[in-house]
Protein backbone atom coordinates (compact mmCIF):
# COMPACT_ATOMS: atom_id res chain seq x y z
CA UNK A 1 0.00 0.00 0.00
CA UNK A 2 2.69 2.51 0.63
CA UNK A 3 4.21 2.03 -2.32
CA UNK A 4 1.00 2.75 -3.93
CA UNK A 5 0.94 5.91 -2.34
CA UNK A 6 4.39 6.77 -2.80
CA UNK A 7 3.59 6.60 -6.89
CA UNK A 8 0.78 8.46 -6.57
CA UNK A 9 2.71 11.34 -4.39
CA UNK A 10 5.88 11.22 -7.40
CA UNK A 11 2.93 11.35 -10.12
CA UNK A 12 3.81 7.80 -11.57
CA UNK A 13 0.06 6.81 -11.07
CA UNK A 14 -3.04 8.69 -11.75
CA UNK A 15 -5.17 8.91 -8.77
CA UNK A 16 -8.28 7.60 -10.09
CA UNK A 17 -6.37 4.41 -10.29
CA UNK A 18 -5.67 4.08 -6.39
CA UNK A 19 -9.00 5.00 -5.90
CA UNK A 20 -10.72 2.40 -8.50
CA UNK A 21 -7.78 -0.32 -6.57
CA UNK A 22 -8.65 0.65 -2.93
CA UNK A 23 -12.62 0.76 -3.91
CA UNK A 24 -12.06 -2.89 -5.23
CA UNK A 25 -10.27 -4.50 -2.24
CA UNK A 26 -13.03 -2.64 -0.42
CA UNK A 27 -15.39 -4.52 -2.08
CA UNK A 28 -13.90 -7.88 -1.75
CA UNK A 29 -13.73 -7.60 2.23
CA UNK A 30 -17.68 -6.78 2.42
CA UNK A 31 -18.84 -8.30 6.30
CA UNK A 32 -21.74 -8.19 8.58
CA UNK A 33 -21.53 -5.10 10.44
CA UNK A 34 -22.70 -5.70 13.64
CA UNK A 35 -21.75 -2.58 15.31
CA UNK A 36 -24.45 -0.84 12.83
CA UNK A 37 -27.87 -1.68 12.92
CA UNK A 38 -31.18 -0.03 10.85
CA UNK A 39 -34.46 0.63 13.02
CA UNK A 40 -36.75 -2.40 12.45
CA UNK A 41 -39.87 -0.80 11.31
CA UNK A 42 -41.83 -3.19 8.75
CA UNK A 43 -43.79 -5.93 10.39
CA UNK A 44 -42.98 -8.01 7.18
CA UNK A 45 -40.58 -8.44 4.57
CA UNK A 46 -38.70 -5.86 3.37
CA UNK A 47 -39.31 -5.78 -0.50
CA UNK A 48 -36.72 -3.06 -2.17
CA UNK A 49 -34.70 -0.67 -0.82
CA UNK A 50 -32.87 2.31 -2.47
CA UNK A 51 -30.59 4.51 -1.67
CA UNK A 52 -30.24 8.33 -3.16
CA UNK A 53 -27.36 9.54 -5.24
CA UNK A 54 -27.53 13.35 -4.80
CA UNK A 55 -26.19 12.93 -1.30
CA UNK A 56 -25.94 9.39 -0.71
CA UNK A 57 -27.24 9.74 2.50
CA UNK A 58 -30.88 8.18 2.70
CA UNK A 59 -32.36 5.67 1.74
CA UNK A 60 -36.04 3.87 1.31
CA UNK A 61 -37.53 0.94 1.91
CA UNK A 62 -40.66 -0.88 0.71
CA UNK A 63 -42.50 -3.98 2.75
CA UNK A 64 -44.71 -6.71 1.73
CA UNK A 65 -46.78 -4.70 4.83
CA UNK A 66 -47.41 -1.65 2.00
CA UNK A 67 -45.31 0.45 4.79
CA UNK A 68 -42.68 2.97 3.48
CA UNK A 69 -39.71 4.09 5.61
CA UNK A 70 -36.94 6.58 4.85
CA UNK A 71 -33.48 6.04 7.01
CA UNK A 72 -31.04 8.62 7.44
CA UNK A 73 -27.36 6.29 7.00
CA UNK A 74 -25.16 9.01 8.86
CA UNK A 75 -23.54 8.50 11.98
CA UNK A 76 -24.00 11.63 14.16
CA UNK A 77 -22.85 9.45 17.24
CA UNK A 78 -19.52 9.63 16.43
CA UNK A 79 -19.42 5.92 17.80
CA UNK A 80 -18.56 2.58 16.50
CA UNK A 81 -21.87 1.42 17.49
CA UNK A 82 -25.09 3.00 16.32
CA UNK A 83 -28.48 2.90 14.39
CA UNK A 84 -29.71 4.05 11.67
CA UNK A 85 -32.73 5.96 12.46
CA UNK A 86 -35.96 6.36 10.55
CA UNK A 87 -36.78 10.00 9.93
CA UNK A 88 -40.00 9.25 7.90
CA UNK A 89 -42.61 6.80 7.38
CA UNK A 90 -45.97 6.13 5.57
CA UNK A 91 -47.31 3.51 8.30
CA UNK A 92 -50.77 1.18 8.00
CA UNK A 93 -52.53 3.95 9.92
CA UNK A 94 -51.86 6.92 7.26
CA UNK A 95 -54.57 7.24 5.32
CA UNK A 96 -52.27 7.83 2.35
CA UNK A 97 -50.43 4.19 2.75
CA UNK A 98 -50.04 1.45 -0.10
CA UNK A 99 -53.20 -1.21 0.58
CA UNK A 100 -51.12 -3.96 -0.18
CA UNK A 101 -47.11 -4.78 -0.79
CA UNK A 102 -45.59 -2.09 -1.74
CA UNK A 103 -42.56 -3.55 -4.81
CA UNK A 104 -40.76 -1.00 -5.55
CA UNK A 105 -39.61 2.16 -3.97
CA UNK A 106 -37.19 5.15 -6.24
CA UNK A 107 -35.60 8.62 -5.00
CA UNK A 108 -36.09 10.94 -7.54
CA UNK A 109 -33.03 11.37 -9.39
CA UNK A 110 -31.79 14.70 -8.67
CA UNK A 111 -33.49 15.81 -5.48
CA UNK A 112 -34.40 13.83 -2.52
CA UNK A 113 -38.00 15.87 -2.01
CA UNK A 114 -39.27 13.06 -4.14
CA UNK A 115 -39.43 9.57 -4.68
CA UNK A 116 -42.17 7.19 -6.11
CA UNK A 117 -43.54 3.98 -5.28
CA UNK A 118 -45.69 1.44 -6.71
CA UNK A 119 -47.55 -1.51 -5.12
CA UNK A 120 -49.83 -4.66 -5.61
CA UNK A 121 -52.98 -2.36 -5.27
CA UNK A 122 -52.80 -1.24 -8.62
CA UNK A 123 -50.95 2.11 -7.88
CA UNK A 124 -48.04 3.92 -8.30
CA UNK A 125 -47.72 7.09 -6.04
CA UNK A 126 -45.80 9.85 -6.57
CA UNK A 127 -44.38 11.66 -2.85
CA UNK A 128 -43.39 14.36 -1.17
CA UNK A 129 -40.46 13.52 1.17
CA UNK A 130 -40.98 16.23 3.55
CA UNK A 131 -45.05 15.80 3.84
CA UNK A 132 -44.98 12.33 3.13
CA UNK A 133 -47.90 12.99 1.36
CA UNK A 134 -48.84 11.70 -2.62
CA UNK A 135 -48.07 15.16 -5.15
CA UNK A 136 -49.64 12.45 -7.52
CA UNK A 137 -51.27 8.83 -8.38
CA UNK A 138 -51.42 6.49 -11.03
CA UNK A 139 -54.05 4.02 -11.22
CA UNK A 140 -53.40 0.59 -13.42
CA UNK A 141 -55.72 -2.22 -14.01
CA UNK A 142 -53.85 -4.79 -12.55
CA UNK A 143 -51.47 -5.71 -9.74
CA UNK A 144 -47.65 -3.20 -10.40
CA UNK A 145 -45.07 -5.73 -10.43
CA UNK A 146 -41.95 -2.64 -11.46
CA UNK A 147 -41.34 0.78 -11.98
CA UNK A 148 -38.38 2.58 -12.71
CA UNK A 149 -36.98 6.54 -13.38
CA UNK A 150 -33.92 7.22 -15.88
CA UNK A 151 -31.17 8.46 -13.63
CA UNK A 152 -29.91 10.31 -16.39
CA UNK A 153 -32.69 11.89 -18.63
CA UNK A 154 -32.88 15.66 -19.12
CA UNK A 155 -35.09 15.37 -21.84
CA UNK A 156 -37.96 14.11 -20.39
CA UNK A 157 -39.75 12.60 -17.46
CA UNK A 158 -40.91 9.51 -18.00
CA UNK A 159 -41.65 6.48 -15.80
CA UNK A 160 -41.34 2.92 -17.06
CA UNK A 161 -44.69 0.64 -15.64
CA UNK A 162 -44.73 -3.33 -15.44
CA UNK A 163 -47.81 -4.60 -14.98
CA UNK A 164 -49.97 -7.82 -14.94
CA UNK A 165 -51.12 -6.40 -18.54
CA UNK A 166 -48.08 -7.41 -21.04
CA UNK A 167 -48.22 -3.66 -22.05
CA UNK A 168 -45.29 -1.83 -21.20
CA UNK A 169 -46.53 1.47 -19.39
CA UNK A 170 -44.83 5.01 -19.96
CA UNK A 171 -45.50 7.75 -17.39
CA UNK A 172 -45.35 11.34 -17.65
CA UNK A 173 -44.31 13.18 -14.76
CA UNK A 174 -44.91 16.80 -15.96
CA UNK A 175 -48.08 16.37 -17.62
CA UNK A 176 -49.52 13.09 -14.37
CA UNK A 177 -50.75 11.06 -17.03
CA UNK A 178 -50.20 8.05 -19.05
CA UNK A 179 -48.55 8.72 -22.60
CA UNK A 180 -47.67 5.70 -23.97
CA UNK A 181 -48.01 1.48 -23.90
CA UNK A 182 -45.07 -0.36 -25.74
CA UNK A 183 -46.34 -3.15 -27.09
CA UNK A 184 -44.53 -6.62 -27.82
CA UNK A 185 -44.77 -8.74 -24.70
CA UNK A 186 -47.59 -11.53 -24.46
CA UNK A 187 -47.48 -11.82 -20.50
CA UNK A 188 -46.91 -9.96 -17.63
CA UNK A 189 -43.76 -7.41 -17.07
CA UNK A 190 -41.65 -8.23 -14.03
CA UNK A 191 -38.92 -5.88 -14.36
CA UNK A 192 -38.29 -2.79 -16.17
CA UNK A 193 -34.73 -0.66 -16.26
CA UNK A 194 -33.58 2.58 -18.31
CA UNK A 195 -30.24 2.78 -19.32
CA UNK A 196 -27.75 4.73 -17.31
CA UNK A 197 -25.83 5.52 -20.33
CA UNK A 198 -28.86 6.82 -23.17
CA UNK A 199 -31.89 8.05 -21.92
CA UNK A 200 -34.10 6.75 -24.88
CA UNK A 201 -33.49 2.80 -23.90
CA UNK A 202 -35.71 0.99 -21.65
CA UNK A 203 -35.34 -2.49 -21.14
CA UNK A 204 -38.22 -5.11 -19.99
CA UNK A 205 -38.10 -8.57 -18.51
CA UNK A 206 -41.28 -10.70 -18.61
CA UNK A 207 -42.90 -13.80 -17.66
CA UNK A 208 -43.24 -14.85 -21.58
CA UNK A 209 -39.53 -15.52 -21.13
CA UNK A 210 -38.36 -12.70 -23.08
CA UNK A 211 -36.41 -9.07 -22.76
CA UNK A 212 -36.98 -6.65 -25.01
CA UNK A 213 -35.13 -3.19 -25.70
CA UNK A 214 -36.68 -0.49 -27.00
CA UNK A 215 -36.35 3.22 -28.04
CA UNK A 216 -39.33 5.52 -26.61
CA UNK A 217 -38.47 7.64 -29.46
CA UNK A 218 -39.75 4.85 -32.03
CA UNK A 219 -43.59 4.34 -31.87
CA UNK A 220 -42.63 0.80 -34.38
CA UNK A 221 -42.17 -1.42 -31.98
CA UNK A 222 -39.22 -2.98 -29.69
CA UNK A 223 -35.74 -2.48 -31.16
CA UNK A 224 -34.66 -5.98 -30.76
CA UNK A 225 -35.78 -9.30 -28.43
CA UNK A 226 -32.60 -11.15 -26.53
CA UNK A 227 -31.94 -14.38 -27.55
CA UNK A 228 -29.77 -16.74 -25.90
CA UNK A 229 -28.58 -18.38 -28.95
CA UNK A 230 -27.45 -15.65 -30.53
CA UNK A 231 -29.71 -16.88 -33.67
CA UNK A 232 -28.41 -20.31 -33.76
CA UNK A 233 -31.05 -22.15 -34.83
CA UNK A 234 -29.37 -25.66 -34.50
CA UNK A 235 -29.65 -24.86 -30.57
CA UNK A 236 -32.49 -23.89 -30.37
CA UNK A 237 -36.54 -25.21 -30.81
CA UNK A 238 -38.74 -23.81 -32.76
CA UNK A 239 -40.58 -22.28 -29.62
CA UNK A 240 -37.34 -21.11 -28.06
CA UNK A 241 -36.08 -18.54 -30.85
CA UNK A 242 -35.73 -14.84 -29.64
CA UNK A 243 -36.28 -16.13 -25.72
CA UNK A 244 -33.58 -14.78 -23.10
CA UNK A 245 -33.99 -17.67 -21.02
CA UNK A 246 -36.16 -20.69 -20.38
CA UNK A 247 -38.67 -19.73 -17.42
CA UNK A 248 -39.80 -16.31 -16.11
CA UNK A 249 -37.32 -13.63 -16.65
CA UNK A 250 -38.18 -11.66 -13.22
CA UNK A 251 -34.76 -9.93 -12.63
CA UNK A 252 -33.28 -6.91 -14.70
CA UNK A 253 -29.94 -4.36 -14.25
CA UNK A 254 -27.42 -2.52 -16.30
CA UNK A 255 -24.09 -2.51 -15.24
CA UNK A 256 -22.55 1.24 -14.13
CA UNK A 257 -21.31 1.86 -17.56
CA UNK A 258 -24.80 0.66 -19.44
CA UNK A 259 -22.54 -1.09 -22.03
CA UNK A 260 -24.27 -4.66 -20.20
CA UNK A 261 -27.23 -5.88 -19.56
CA UNK A 262 -27.49 -8.71 -17.05
CA UNK A 263 -31.12 -10.39 -16.62
CA UNK A 264 -32.24 -13.82 -14.36
CA UNK A 265 -34.72 -15.89 -14.78
CA UNK A 266 -36.33 -18.88 -12.90
CA UNK A 267 -34.82 -21.67 -15.10
CA UNK A 268 -31.49 -20.60 -12.28
CA UNK A 269 -29.61 -18.45 -14.97
CA UNK A 270 -28.20 -15.11 -14.65
CA UNK A 271 -26.79 -14.00 -18.39
CA UNK A 272 -24.72 -10.77 -19.32
CA UNK A 273 -25.30 -9.35 -22.73
CA UNK A 274 -23.76 -6.92 -24.74
CA UNK A 275 -26.65 -3.96 -24.51
CA UNK A 276 -25.58 -2.05 -27.49
CA UNK A 277 -26.18 -5.49 -30.31
CA UNK A 278 -28.13 -7.57 -28.35
CA UNK A 279 -25.26 -10.55 -28.03
CA UNK A 280 -25.53 -13.21 -25.36
CA UNK A 281 -21.71 -13.20 -23.98
CA UNK A 282 -22.02 -16.73 -22.74
CA UNK A 283 -20.30 -15.61 -19.28
CA UNK A 284 -21.02 -19.12 -17.20
CA UNK A 285 -22.29 -18.44 -13.56
CA UNK A 286 -23.37 -21.80 -13.05
CA UNK A 287 -26.50 -22.07 -11.26
CA UNK A 288 -28.13 -19.30 -9.53
CA UNK A 289 -30.77 -19.77 -7.40
CA UNK A 290 -34.08 -18.08 -8.42
CA UNK A 291 -37.34 -18.88 -6.42
CA UNK A 292 -39.28 -15.79 -6.42
CA UNK A 293 -42.53 -15.55 -8.40
CA UNK A 294 -41.95 -11.68 -8.41
CA UNK A 295 -39.49 -9.37 -9.73
CA UNK A 296 -35.89 -9.95 -8.24
CA UNK A 297 -34.09 -7.34 -7.04
CA UNK A 298 -30.30 -7.59 -7.31
CA UNK A 299 -27.37 -4.69 -7.89
CA UNK A 300 -24.21 -4.11 -9.52
CA UNK A 301 -21.10 -2.51 -7.99
CA UNK A 302 -19.60 1.00 -9.63
CA UNK A 303 -16.54 2.78 -9.57
CA UNK A 304 -14.51 -0.83 -8.89
CA UNK A 305 -11.73 -2.41 -11.43
CA UNK A 306 -14.25 -5.40 -10.65
CA UNK A 307 -17.30 -5.41 -11.29
CA UNK A 308 -19.35 -7.14 -8.98
CA UNK A 309 -23.19 -9.00 -9.37
CA UNK A 310 -24.76 -8.90 -5.66
CA UNK A 311 -27.70 -11.62 -6.20
CA UNK A 312 -30.47 -12.79 -3.17
CA UNK A 313 -30.09 -16.47 -3.45
CA UNK A 314 -32.37 -18.01 -0.52
CA UNK A 315 -31.13 -16.51 2.97
CA UNK A 316 -27.87 -15.45 1.86
CA UNK A 317 -26.39 -12.94 -1.26
CA UNK A 318 -24.24 -14.77 -4.10
CA UNK A 319 -21.41 -12.02 -5.49
CA UNK A 320 -20.38 -12.98 -8.37
CA UNK A 321 -17.57 -11.62 -11.11
CA UNK A 322 -19.55 -9.49 -13.42
CA UNK A 323 -16.93 -11.16 -16.66
CA UNK A 324 -15.82 -13.55 -14.91
CA UNK A 325 -18.80 -15.81 -13.72
CA UNK A 326 -16.92 -16.44 -10.38
CA UNK A 327 -18.80 -16.92 -7.44
CA UNK A 328 -16.57 -14.46 -5.79
CA UNK A 329 -18.09 -14.23 -1.79
CA UNK A 330 -21.82 -15.12 -0.30
CA UNK A 331 -22.92 -13.20 2.35
CA UNK A 332 -24.59 -14.54 5.33
CA UNK A 333 -26.49 -13.10 7.73
CA UNK A 334 -30.53 -12.99 7.38
CA UNK A 335 -32.41 -15.90 9.07
CA UNK A 336 -34.90 -16.04 6.10
CA UNK A 337 -34.98 -15.28 2.34
CA UNK A 338 -33.20 -12.20 1.30
CA UNK A 339 -35.17 -10.25 -0.88
CA UNK A 340 -33.23 -7.13 -1.96
CA UNK A 341 -30.14 -5.38 -2.09
CA UNK A 342 -28.82 -1.62 -3.18
CA UNK A 343 -24.98 -1.08 -3.38
CA UNK A 344 -23.87 2.37 -1.97
CA UNK A 345 -21.09 3.37 -4.86
CA UNK A 346 -19.96 6.43 -2.33
CA UNK A 347 -18.46 4.13 0.48
CA UNK A 348 -18.73 0.16 -1.34
CA UNK A 349 -21.47 -0.89 1.36
CA UNK A 350 -24.00 -2.96 0.61
CA UNK A 351 -27.65 -3.15 2.34
CA UNK A 352 -30.28 -5.65 2.20
CA UNK A 353 -33.70 -6.76 3.09
CA UNK A 354 -35.36 -10.04 3.71
CA UNK A 355 -38.59 -11.93 4.68
CA UNK A 356 -37.28 -11.49 8.52
CA UNK A 357 -38.21 -7.81 8.31
CA UNK A 358 -34.60 -6.74 9.21
CA UNK A 359 -32.10 -4.20 6.62
CA UNK A 360 -28.46 -5.58 7.49
CA UNK A 361 -25.70 -3.46 6.50
CA UNK A 362 -22.43 -4.85 4.89
CA UNK A 363 -19.22 -2.76 5.67
CA UNK A 364 -15.99 -3.22 3.83
CA UNK A 365 -13.43 -4.98 6.98
CA UNK A 366 -10.86 -2.55 8.19
CA UNK A 367 -7.24 -2.85 6.28
CA UNK A 368 -4.99 -4.76 8.31
CA UNK A 369 -1.63 -2.22 9.36
CA UNK A 370 0.85 -3.33 6.12
CA UNK A 371 3.90 -5.19 6.91
CA UNK A 372 7.05 -3.35 5.86
CA UNK A 373 10.25 -5.80 5.23
CA UNK A 374 13.56 -4.52 3.87
CA UNK A 375 14.94 -6.01 1.15
CA UNK A 376 18.11 -7.07 1.17
CA UNK A 377 19.03 -4.42 -1.39
CA UNK A 378 17.74 -1.51 0.65
CA UNK A 379 14.88 -0.74 -1.72
CA UNK A 380 11.88 0.47 0.15
CA UNK A 381 9.01 -1.08 1.35
CA UNK A 382 7.09 -4.54 0.84
CA UNK A 383 3.04 -3.74 1.07
CA UNK A 384 1.39 -7.09 1.76
CA UNK A 385 -1.98 -7.04 1.08
CA UNK A 386 -3.66 -9.47 -1.79
CA UNK A 387 -6.81 -8.05 -2.97
CA UNK A 388 -5.51 -4.68 -3.13
CA UNK A 389 -2.51 -5.92 -5.34
CA UNK A 390 -4.96 -7.97 -7.72
CA UNK A 391 -6.94 -4.81 -8.17
CA UNK A 392 -3.93 -2.82 -8.54
CA UNK A 393 -2.92 -5.33 -11.17
CA UNK A 394 -6.36 -5.52 -13.05
CA UNK A 395 -5.85 -1.44 -13.70
CA UNK A 396 -2.63 -2.25 -15.21
CA UNK A 397 -3.95 -4.74 -17.38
Amino acid sequence: MLGFISGRKVGIDDPLRLRRAESTRRLLSLELNHGRDVERIHGNGVNCLDIEAVEGRYMLSGGADGVIVIYDLENYSGKLQYTCKAVGTVGRSSRFAHKFSVETVQWYPFDTGMFISSSFDKTMKVWDSETLKPAERFMFDGNVYCHHMSPIARKHSLVAVGTKNPKLQLCDLKSGSRIHVLQGHRAEILSVRWSPRNEHILASASADSTVRIWDVRRASGSLFTLDQHNGDKSKAAAEAVNTAHNGRVNGLCFSGDGLYLITMGTDDRMRLWNSSNGENTLVNYGKVSNESRKGLKFTVSTGCSLDCVFVPCGSSVAVYGLHSGELVATLRGHYNNVDCCDFHPDYQELYTGGKDCNVLAWIPALRAPDVEEEKEEGVGPVAVNTAFEDAWSSEED
